[in-house]
């Protein structure tokens, strides 16, 4: 076979183990993307002249089978019949809201998941997880006392749950002390390239390139502050009162006052749900009405007036280092 040098020149790669570990009702996106991005390195490998596949990927469980929350069905090997890997994948369970993930975090094909994910650990395997898989190493303590991102929606609950952990939502792939995690449901896509990238930079590029596989280091562009802000009552009134104050600006005193709490009680609920103080929750909803009121065409300075700024050029600058892109970009991408 001729090797394919069209994109790249034949690039070096370290031979990996992975193993995928699925549990009923597994996301199905979730699982079939990280399939896809593996096996599509495995095709690029081949056509650059390599004859054996550089990522070994293999679909290990607890059960000899196991059902996708769509209702497909696919057989897994056990833990016994695969080489040691050099990293395990927990991918999504298809829960997205608190209440179902945490009740399927106690049915016991996940509590012996969790035993196996912390034997792994302790024998130096990597471990890694996008969206709510996420949730199952934190149940497992792998991620106690170390950093971690997992999917912007359930963060308050996260955070709730797991005080223990350093959780920064705003990133799309955290990795600390050999544990990985991976932002919301399409963070599968971007922990499947940083587990490539750990054996080929070249080939996890190229990957990206066939698959249309944006760089996305941040989920911050995707939140949906509203939807973060019903995770609590007083969060929710908290989000009423900012939504009609944009224009006047923030004041914690004022908003302490007109919700009738204490200022440190609204500054220690913020950070508890939303890991973020109230002026950055301001800041937030500051943004996501600027970039409303840019898709319905109106000019930057009628902008700032209605966001509480008294210049633009405060907001252009707020708006890029935010969203890393300007007014400009922002329009472009509208048309």
């Amino acid at each position: 076979m001729a090797s394919f040098t069209t994109f790249a020149q034949r690039p070096s790669i370290n031979d990996m183990r992975l193993s995928i570990f699925a549990l009923d009702g597994v996301f199905d996106t979730g699982l079939t993307a990280l399939l896809d991005t593996f096996a599509t390195a495995n095709e690029l490998a081949a056509l650059q002249g390599f004859d054996a596949a550089p990522v070994e990927v293999n679909l290990v469980g607890v059960r000899r089978r196991v059902r996708t929350a769509l209702g497909f069905s696919a057989m897994v090997k056990p833990l016994s019949a695969v080489r040691q890997p050099d990293w395990v994948v927990v991918p999504a369970l298809n829960a997205k809201l608190p209440e179902p993930l945490i009740a399927a975090l106690g049915r016991r094909d996940v509590r012996e998941a969790i035993e196996h994910l912390r034997g792994w650990h302790g024998e130096g395997i990597g471990i890694a997880a996008a969206c709510t898989g996420t949730f199952v190493l934190a149940e497992a303590g792998l991620l106690d006392h170390g950093h971690a991102t997992t999917t912007w929606s359930l963060a308050p609950a996260f955070r709730q749950r797991y005080p223990a952990v350093d959780l920064d939502d705003s990133r799309m792939v955290v990795a600390s002390q050999r544990v990985v995690t991976a932002g919301a449901a399409m963070g599968h896509l971007d922990l499947a390239l940083w587990l490539l990238r750990q054996a080929s930079p070249e080939l996890a590029t190229l990957v990206a390139r066939f698959l249309l596989i944006d760089k996305r280091a941040s989920q911050a562009h995707y939140i949906v502050p509203d939807y973060l802000a019903h995770a609590d009552p007083l969060i929710a009134r908290f989000d009423r009162w900012a939504r009609d104050n944009l224009a006047r600006g923030f004041s914690l005193q004022d908003a302490a006052q007109a919700l009738s709490v204490g200022p440190r009680t609204l500054q220690r609920r913020t950070e508890a749900v939303l890991g973020k103080s109230p002026l950055a929750f301001f800041q937030d909803l500051r943004i996501e009405r600027a970039q409303h009121l840019v898709s319905a065409g109106c000019d930057l300075e009628t902008i700032a007036s209605e966001v509480g700024y008294a210049d633009s050029a405060t907001l252009r600058t707020l708006l890029r280092r935010k969203l890393g892109r300007g007014v400009r970009e922002m329009r472009a991408d509208m048309r």
